[in-house]
């Protein structure tokens, strides 16, 4: 599995949407407690004792936040297990056998879903930042780099801190940025530039390549990876 659909499976298993720091403990019959601290709430999984079938054991499980003393809302699931090679793995969750490689295919394209939007968004910001080093340095920025962070003192023409280190070295959240200026002079108002977002994986990161065109104009076509164009129908 890749690593969002790790953290996809994890996040529905432990009732959690932010990873949170794992605690081990008994209670009074012995058995194991395991606690996931995330910032807003801390769940608690207390497990039962297991029942083994040949080379199927069924593990009980409770699940509750850490502060329902009561169980009034307890989720009470059976994680099943399967013997293979003298190693025990994960065979299911609630008795409801799990297709891994279908849900890894929605969660990446859920994934891919978050990805693109935010591939948008990195167009938006990099575009605000080229206008904010426009207007005050009079020109646009010969590259990203220039409108990252300092490594030392204050902002400057060369790195004027108006985009995190990530999107100024043109990568941001599986996708590549592109920016090149359009035209003969960088100088002044009447200068041009292009913006582009293409996919670091095709079909893992991303299907869509966005492009900013000269005139602002957002387009957007699954290019299969390749960077797209003005010719590309406009995003939604």
């Amino acid at each position: 599995m890749t690593p969002p659909a790790r953290v996809a499976l994890m996040k529905r298993f432990v009732l959690l949407n932010e990873p949170g720091k794992p605690t081990a403990s008994a209670n009074p019959a012995g058995r194991p407690v395991v606690r996931c601290q995330a910032p807003d709430v801390t769940t608690e999984m207390q497990i039962g004792g297991a029942e083994l079938r040949d080379n199927i054991a069924f593990l009980p499980m409770e699940l509750r936040a850490a502060t329902d003393s009561t169980g009034a809302n307890v989720h009470q699931i059976t994680m099943g297990l399967v013997r293979e090679d003298g190693e025990w793995k994960l065979l299911s969750l609630g008795l409801l056998l799990l297709d891994l490689p279908a849900l890894e295919a929605e969660w990446d394209t859920a994934e891919m879903e978050s990805t693109e939007k935010g591939a948008i968004e990195s167009l938006k910001k990099v575009s605000a930042a080229v206008e904010i080093y426009r207007n005050k340095y009079l020109h646009v920025p010969e590259s990203l780099a220039n409108l990252g962070p300092p490594l030392h003192g204050a902002a400057n023409g060369e790195a004027a801190g108006l985009l995190d280190s990530d999107l100024a070295n043109g990568m941001k959240n599986g996708y590549a940025i592109r920016y090149v200026i359009v035209g003969a002079s960088a100088l002044g108002a009447p200068a041009k530039y292009a913006l582009a977002a293409t996919p670091l994986q095709y079909g893992r990161t991303g299907r869509r390549s966005f492009f900013r065109d000269s005139n602002g104009a957002l387009h957007a076509a699954d290019r299969r990876g390749a960077v797209g164009s003005e010719a590309d129908p406009k995003a939604e």
